[in-house]
């Protein structure tokens, strides 16, 4: 077996419809419903669309983890365009920096990246490729 790539991954939220709007209002995803009115966001191109199931806690969709609970995740999420436009975006938006700009690595190679939380204190880094990698 050889993995492709990541298609989707759920969070488990406290109130979808506040996490739905954090993540439309602030990073610009697209909530989208599926199956018995289930809740995800999509983003990226389109043709290369990749999502974030939500499950609100307590009603989680079967199968799940084992443990599944709010908070408890710790995103890494690239970005097309500078950090420091995204920075510029996120403190209009009234989010908290809780770090960064700091340089990472990345799957691809060197990133540099922020630091910020969802509504659940969930960990969401924004990064974007370094000159070397674009």
């Amino acid at each position: 077996m050889k993995i492709r790539a990541l298609d989707h991954l759920v969070l488990t939220v406290a109130d979808v419809a506040r996490s739905i709007e954090f993540y439309r209002r602030i990073l610009g995803m697209r909530p989208q419903t599926f199956g018995d009115n289930r809740a995800a966001l999509l983003f990226g191109p389109p043709g290369e669309e990749q999502k974030i199931n939500l499950h609100p806690a307590g009603s989680e969709f079967p199968p799940h983890a084992a443990r599944p609970t709010p908070g408890s995740a710790d995103l890494c999420l690239r970005i097309d365009g500078s950090l420091e436009a995204a920075m510029a975006q996120l403190i209009a938006g009234g989010v908290e920096i809780i770090e960064g700009p700091v340089q990472r690595s990345g799957a691809r190679g060197s990133i540099r990246s922020l630091y910020l939380r969802d509504p659940d204190g969930n960990l969401i880094e924004l990064a974007e490729a370094l000159a070397s990698e674009n």
